[in-house]
Parts: structure tokens; C-alpha cells; sequence
């Protein structure tokens, strides 16, 4: 996109989505990038992802729509389909979501993780030539006023202008934006997560209807519990996941392999349809969900590490936004970082985070409120008003264009950082002036920067 080079050095942490798209981002806007993840290779792991068209929209800029093509055949089409919510017990269709008309250059995208990750990852080493180091673990984040970088297991030493910390929940940089351990806490649920083949399933009367007739999207939703089944490539794999209360403790690992039967417990007064397809899976994972409380800040005290994805936002699984907003994360940086320039780097990631945060939390919260509506479902309305249980689709998310509202925005979110940060910094001084004894110059910048409670990281 830019023919013109920032001169800056940006270095990531982690080739998720999240990673892969500000690398991506970073490169179309003429900076130098960089990948370090810890995984030794790239594997095709997890289940269904789902991005919203303010995704598809990031994605259909990349190779002018190409990588959408690549991505569109390993996708579910449930344009004539639907999706199909069921009243738990009975198994009765309460109400039948229309799919919104496509839209081309925004497209809404939802397939199998590791598969749509493959493309992205691709498309970045391959065709756009960002160097991506493969098991390369992270054991220290530093910064100083010129510049950040990372240090490895091995020891060595990597530098750049500023570091983004994409590497998820456990990231190291979290410690150091926020100056203490926060340790993740159970959100009182968990998901029950399974991804395989129709063979089994296509034998079965009580369940072949869903491999027979190309994709499909069906919800039962029942009292603290949900169950969402898909059926991808025409029938052909089979995906579900199934969301209910959990009150274990949370410890440093939170994903385990699940037990069949375990499901089967919680589903024995369900509509034995939900019962039939989960006897045909093979192996389930048992994910529990972690909340963290919202941070002060994703932005480092000298202002040159970010915190990007759930490194700094973590979302629950019924938001269905969660790697849509890493990728807007991704975008939004590279636009500031070109915008203020490698001569203002902390004033590029300060703007980031006050055009982003904000959303971000208006987002998180569509999680927790869709999660409420299948929950706490009160039957008597969607009686009188079925589309009341229908999953929300609002246009100021999915209507949403990163690049562009980051382009808008930057001047005036940059001067209001600016002006914020200036007017303490007066204030500090007018203290200083009433009062007989000198003020040092490192305490003077110390208290208009504070650490953890900055003007800045309020805004």
C-alpha cells in the first residue's frame, strides 16, 4: 500500500490473528516488521472461528481480495440456511435467523481455525516476505526511551522502535504495562469444543438431515447452557460447541481434553437430537473461560509496548468478536505509527489505545449480554416476539471500518493526548513553583508519566 517507508522497527510477539494482522497492517504502512512466536511449526489445530464483516472488510484489502477467495471455500455459506435456534427440551424451531445479504468487500467469514489460519500465515511469510520466527520463546520485555525490544530463552537480545505484545492472556508484556501479576480468574463457565467428520453422523436417521442438505446452523438454548451445532464444505465436517456453568479454579492451564460422557450428562433432559450428534464425536476439549478485569492501560510507561488481542482484552466466545477486534487492534496501530511517525512513537500507541478502547469495551460487553439473552431466556416473550432470542447483529460493530475511522480520528485524539499531557505536566509545574524547595527533573517526569495511572491510560 505505502511506497513509502516509516523507518520504524516493529517488532511482534505471537502469530495469531491478531499478530499476523498487524504485522500485515504494519507492512502495508511502510514499516519494518517482525515475527516471533513460540510454536516450533505451523499446525492446523482448533475448531470454528467467527469473524464479523468488519474483518472481512481488513481481509478483502489484503492481495485486492485474493486471500478472500482463499478463504471464502474453507467457510460456512448459510445464506439460504439460516440459523435455526431451538427451545432446548422440546427441540421446537422458536425462531429462523436470516442471513444479511452479502456484501462482497466486507464478507462475514466463519470456518476452521487453523485452516483460515494457514492463509493469513501464508499470505505474511510467503507472499508478503514478513520474517516469522518459529520457536522462539519470549522470556523478558524491556523499553527504554528510545526504543523497545525482546529478549529470548537463547538468551539473545531483539531491538526495535516499538513492540507489540500479541502472545495472548499469559503474555509477559502484561506485567510490564501494568507493573504487577494478574492472575485470571474463572468467568463461572466453560465450553465443551468439537470439530469432526459427518462419517458417523450421515449414518444415523436422527442426524444425517444436517450432512445431507450443504451447510447448516442450528442453536438450542436452554437454562445456563447453549448448544451450537455447524455443519461446513456441504455437510461435510461437523462442528459444535457447547456453552454451560463451570466453577473450578483456574490455574495456569484452562484448556483440557473434555469427556463425552460429561456432555452427555448435562444434555439428558435435551432434545435427544443434541444427545445423537455429540454420541458420534470422537474427542472433545473442555476450554474453560477466564475473565480478566479491564486494564488501566495497554500502553508501556515510556509508551513503546502495546498490548494488542486478548494480550490486552480477552472476550468471551459469545461476542464472536474477539479475533475481529485483535485485527482492528492491528490496524489501528500501523495507521498511528505512520500517522505520528518514528520520531513520536509513544504518541502513535497513546493514540491507538484512545481510539480503540472505548469500542473495545462496548464490544466485551455483547458477550456477557448475548450469553444472558440464550441464559435467561424468558420463553413467554419469544413466544410473542420470536426474534427476541435471534443472535444480535449491530451495524455499529460489524458496520465498522478501522482503517478509515483511525485515518479520521488520529489529529484529534493525538492533540487531545497532547493537551492532556501537557496541562498536568503545567499543573505539576504550578505546584512546583508555589513551593520553596526545587523539584528534581526525574521526579517533574515521573509524576507527568506515572506508571499505571496516567491521564493517558484513563482516556
Amino acid at each position: 500500500m505505502s511506497s513509502t517507508k516509516s523507518g520504524i522497527k516493529v517488532i511482534i510477539v505471537g502469530a495469531g490473528f491478531g499478530g499476523l494482522t498487524a504485522a500485515i497492517e504494519c507492512h502495508r504502512q511502510g514499516h519494518d516488521v517482525e515475527i516471533y512466536e513460540s510454536f516450533p511449526e505451523l499446525k492446523v489445530l482448533g475448531d470454528i472461528i467467527s469473524f464479523g464483516a468488519n474483518a472481512g472488510r481488513i481481509f478483502y484489502r489484503w492481495s485486492d481480495g485474493q486471500i478472500v477467495e482463499k478463504l471464502r471455500p474453507l467457510c460456512i455459506d448459510i445464506q439460504e440456511y439460516g440459523f435455526r435456534i431451538h427451545k432446548y427440551d422440546t427441540g421446537e424451531v422458536v425462531y429462523h435467523q436470516k442471513r444479511a445479504p452479502p456484501s462482497p468487500d466486507a464478507p462475514v467469514l466463519n470456518g476452521h481455525r487453523g485452516e483460515l489460519h494457514e492463509v493469513i500465515f501464508n499470505y505474511a511469510r510467503d507472499e508478503l516476505k514478513i520474517p516469522i520466527h518459529l520457536n522462539q520463546r519470549v522470556s523478558e520485555y524491556f523499553e527504554t526511551e528510545a526504543g523497545a525490544g525482546i529478549v529470548l530463552k537463547s538468551g539473545k537480545k531483539i531491538l526495535g522502535d516499538v513492540v507489540i505484545g500479541a502472545d495472548g492472556v499469559r503474555s509477559k508484556a502484561r506485567e510490564l504495562v501494568l507493573g504487577y501479576f494478574d492472575k485470571p480468574k474463572s468467568s463461572g463457565y466453560a465450553v465443551w469444543r468439537a470439530w469432526f467428520s459427518n462419517k458417523d453422523m450421515i449414518k444415523d436417521p436422527r442426524t444425517k438431515e444436517f450432512c445431507e442438505n450443504g451447510d447448516t446452523f442450528n442453536g438450542w438454548v436452554g437454562k445456563d447452557c447453549h448448544f451450537l451445532f455447524s455443519t461446513l464444505k456441504g455437510g461435510k465436517d461437523c462442528c459444535w460447541v457447547l456453552t454451560h456453568k463451570d466453577d473450578h479454579d483456574i490455574d495456569e492451564s484452562w484448556s483440557f481434553p473434555g469427556k463425552v460422557e460429561e456432555v452427555l450428562e448435562v444434555l439428558k433432559d435435551w432434545d435427544p437430537t443434541c444427545r445423537a450428534i455429540v454420541e458420534k464425536t470422537p474427542s472433545v476439549v473442555d476450554w474453560k473461560l477466564v475473565y480478566r478485569d479491564p486494564l488501566p492501560t495497554w500502553i508501556s510507561k515510556k509508551g513503546r509496548i502495546a498490548l494488542l488481542g486478548d494480550a490486552a482484552h480477552p472476550f468471551l466466545p459469545t461476542s464472536a468478536q474477539g479475533a475481529t477486534q485483535a485485527m482492528e487492534d492491528g490496524v489501528t496501530i500501523a495507521v498511528c505509527l505512520k500517522r505520528a511517525g518514528k520520531g513520536n512513537v509513544p504518541g502513535a500507541l497513546r493514540t491507538h489505545q484512545g481510539l480503540r478502547y472505548d469500542r473495545v469495551r462496548a464490544v466485551q460487553k455483547t458477550g456477557e449480554s448475548t450469553r444472558d439473552l440464550w441464559h435467561k431466556t424468558d420463553w413467554a416473550k419469544v413466544k410473542e416476539n420470536p426474534s427476541s432470542i435471534g443472535f444480535p447483529r449491530e451495524d455499529w460493530i460489524h458496520g465498522f471500518d478501522a482503517e478509515k475511522y483511525a485515518e479520521d480520528n488520529f489529529d484529534s485524539v493525538l492533540e487531545e493526548k497532547t493537551r492532556l499531557v501537557a496541562d498536568k505536566a503545567e499543573t505539576f509545574l504550578d505546584q512546583g513553583r508555589s513551593s520553596s524547595s526545587v523539584i528534581p527533573t526525574s521526579t517533574i517526569i515521573k509524576n507527568i508519566f506515572p506508571t499505571h495511572h496516567s491521564i493517558i491510560s484513563q482516556c
